[in-house]
């Protein structure tokens, strides 16, 4: 196994992702169509109520749910990979396992991309969400808060022996961040303890980053938003890296 990280064998791992995600017509349309069909249902409930509520709240969603989507995807697949023994085989040739994260976190960076792209579409264009700042800084939040779900579910696959097991850590990692996130309560309004808390989640960056955007473009905030998730994304690949198995126990 090499211990240094090989582009030729990144790309090939991320190349075998996106030919296996081609094939797997379920897992796409949830990857790409499940965005779009929950941001319009969230449009639907506030359509006729007064106020701004989808322009208040679709910047956030367009933060978590990628977020969201990514970690579940990525965190079954990966599990999969290693009780069927794909993996065992894979880390046997001429690949380290930063070759595998990181050909993992590319591919589904890629999805993120169109993912974002057609949901960021589908909010400005048909459900007129109002943006402040540039609509393209919208599609790069949403493709590292994906890379993020993709980082943190390449990490939590080592711990879990079952596909079960695997989505029980959506309420021990993500359900936290979402309510800590600022969606409900403004961080500055929650009680002390946990506004501390919610100052250590990456989620609250993303957040901050989708409604700046949306609500005053200042870029030089959001990019230091975006900075700190990436920040948190490294980390996560990096702490994959050390705790991902060859098999399951």
């Amino acid at each position: 196994m090499s211990a240094l990280l090989t582009p030729s064998a990144t790309g090939a791992v991320a190349t075998r992702v996106l030919t296996q995600l081609r094939r797997d017509h379920r897992t796409l349309a949830m990857l790409l169509v499940l965005p779009c069909a929950l941001m319009s249902v969230l449009w639907w409930m506030f359509h006729d109520l007064p106020g701004e509520g989808f322009s208040r709240l679709g910047p956030a969603l367009l933060a978590l749910i990628p977020f969201i989507i990514m970690f579940l995807v990525t965190s079954v697949t990966t599990l999969r990979e290693r009780t069927s023994g794909t993996l065992e085989r894979l880390l046997a040739m001429p690949m380290g396992k930063l070759d595998f994260l990181l050909g993992y976190a590319l591919a589904f960076g890629l999805v993120a991309a169109v993912q974002s792209a057609l949901a960021v579409g589908v909010c400005v264009v048909l459900l007129d969400l109002s943006i402040a700042g540039p609509v393209w800084m919208l599609m790069v939040v949403a493709v590292v808060d994906a890379v993020l779900g993709t980082a943190l579910g390449l990490f939590v696959s080592a711990f879990a022996r079952t596909e079960f097991q695997a989505v029980q850590f959506m309420p021990a990692l993500v359900i936290p961040q979402i309510l800590l996130c600022g969606l409900f309560v403004p961080r500055d309004a929650l009680p002390r303890v946990l506004d501390v808390i919610s100052e250590a989640l990456p989620l609250s960056y993303a957040v901050d980053a989708m409604q700046r955007v949306a609500s005053s473009g200042r870029t030089g905030e959001v990019w230091t938003d975006v900075a700190l998730v990436a920040a948190y994304a490294v980390a996560g690949l990096a702490l994959g890296a050390l705790t991902l198995r060859r098999q399951s126990d």
